[in-house]
């Protein structure tokens, strides 16, 4: 909506309405201002075949409010929650005694539809990843250059995800390279509040 325009019309008793206007103004400000600027960076890689994620980078108890209003800015949604889809790190590679060891764990575990993706920061590891089964691959904090490798070496066996300080300014150059998806934790981390006011009529 353009600024100064009227969302709605609130009716009631006066003491009712004051007393929930400032919840229900950081509620509706905070999910817009994350709608707006996941609309925006949408756009910005708008003919790249690209999607948008979001990460769990989220409010503490405001997380489903929060992931919806991505979704009401055409963003898309990574994980709900941790039991949504596993994601092996450098931290469960190193207890589990290797990338191959971790995969074939998580995979021998979890319910028969449910992914698991591994974090890979160097393109050494993604063969080794493939090999063991990984269902997606997120590379973090990958050039432009790293991400066309990637692409090139995983062939489109499976989907690959751009993520790692990405702002409005790089993100169009990480979404040509051919990954995927990019995921971005400002949308719901950092997202400006929008004005948004309760005027009397």
């Amino acid at each position: 909506m353009e600024a100064g325009k009227i969302l709605m019309f609130v009716s009631g008793r006066a003491r009712e309405i004051l007393t929930a206007e400032r919840n229900a103004l950081n509620l509706l400000q905070h999910m817009s201002g994350i709608a707006t600027l996941t609309a925006r960076y949408v756009e910005a890689i708008d003919g790249t075949g690209c999607q948008l994620l979001d990460t769990r980078k989220t409010t503490p108890g405001l997380r489903m409010l929060e992931k919806h209003a991505v979704t009401c800015g055409s963003g898309r949604n990574h994980r709900l929650a941790l039991d949504s889809g596993l994601m092996i790190k450098d931290n469960h590679i190193a207890v589990c005694g290797g990338l191959t060891q971790a995969i074939r764990k998580a995979k021998a575990r979890v319910p028969a539809l449910t992914r698991v993706e591994v974090e890979c920061d160097r393109l050494d590891q993604l063969e080794e990843a493939l090999a063991a089964g990984a269902d997606m691959l997120l590379l973090d904090n990958m050039s432009p250059d790293m991400l066309r490798q990637a692409v090139k070496i995983v062939g489109g066996r499976i989907p690959l995800e751009a993520s790692g300080g990405i702002t409005l300014e790089t993100i169009r150059s990480k979404a040509e390279t051919g990954v995927d998806y990019v995921s971005v934790g400002r949308i719901t981390q950092s997202a400006p509040a929008v004005d948004i006011g309760l005027d009397e009529a």
